[in-house]
């Protein structure tokens, strides 16, 4: 079981959907106190589960190293470079890979990173990611799909969220991202949950669900290839020990992704 002791973030502010706020890019990537669990776990699932966790469209690749370039630059200050390898805060040295880049970033990183680009059309495509910790959703059966297939079925994401959310893609500027925070309860502590949720009935009892689950989104715009990054930070905490620090017990919405 692998858990965080807080969530740097106050449910208490609420904003209408899909509930975005400004973000320094010296604030993207972070490294917390599950940091050493969670990239055990990375590890893991990357080395057993490459296929469930891993796609790249090759032409994707320019983004692709275009964001691990952007990464390495970004590293917050517990990990330090040394030349073709970078020394992680709990002191694993990873090779820096650029024939690999999404394998190499989830083992860099605690955040999940999605690459979505426009190839002519209207909306944003999911051309790669490295998704070690999904929320009731499959990478497989999202790759290469627009925005609003991606969403499908959530009850929530309708059209004009849907327009809203493309906006946001379109709109995002380098050097200027956006995050928000989603919320939801669960029964089961675990970070790898693929499975999908297809209506309201498919949530646990918010007022006894024993675990709480937070992801920190980000959206970045890479600025040489234009693809923009969904970052996502993972936060799982028990009731019993956060307590107060918990938003009231509700259904609230889900991920943008």
């Amino acid at each position: 079981m692998i858990l965080q002791t807080r969530i740097p973030h106050d449910f208490g502010i609420h904003r209408p959907l899909p509930n975005v706020s400004p973000l320094s890019m010296n604030d993207w990537l972070l490294a917390d106190e599950a940091f050493a669990a969670q990239m055990a776990e990375r590890e893991r699932l990357i080395a057993g589960k490459r296929d469930a966790v891993i796609a790249m469209d090759e032409g994707a690749r320019s983004a692709a190293e275009e964001l691990l370039q952007t990464v390495l630059g970004r590293l917050p200050g517990p990990f330090r470079r040394e030349g073709s390898r970078v020394i992680r805060p709990d002191g694993v040295a990873v090779g820096i890979d650029t024939s690999d880049p999404m394998a190499t970033l989830g083992l860099l990183v605690q955040e999940d990173l999605c690459l979505l680009e426009k190839r002519g059309g209207d909306e944003h495509l999911l051309t790669g990611a490295v998704l070690c910790f999904p929320a009731g959703w499959r990478l497989a059966q999202k790759y290469m799909r627009p925005l609003s297939e991606i969403h499908s079925p959530i009850p929530e994401y309708d059209a004009a969220i849907a327009a809203r959310v493309q906006r946001l893609f379109d709109g995002v500027r380098p050097d200027r991202p956006l995050v928000r925070w989603n919320r939801l309860w669960h029964d089961d502590p675990a970070l790898f949950q693929p499975g999908s949720r297809q209506h309201d009935a498919d949530r646990v009892e918010p007022r006894t669900a024993p675990y709480f689950r937070s992801e920190r989104q980000c959206l970045v715009r890479l600025p040489e290839t234009g693809a923009v990054v969904f970052s996502i930070h993972t936060y799982v905490v028990a009731r019993d020990d956060y307590g107060d620090g918990l938003p009231a017990a509700e259904k609230p919405p889900s991920a943008i992704i």
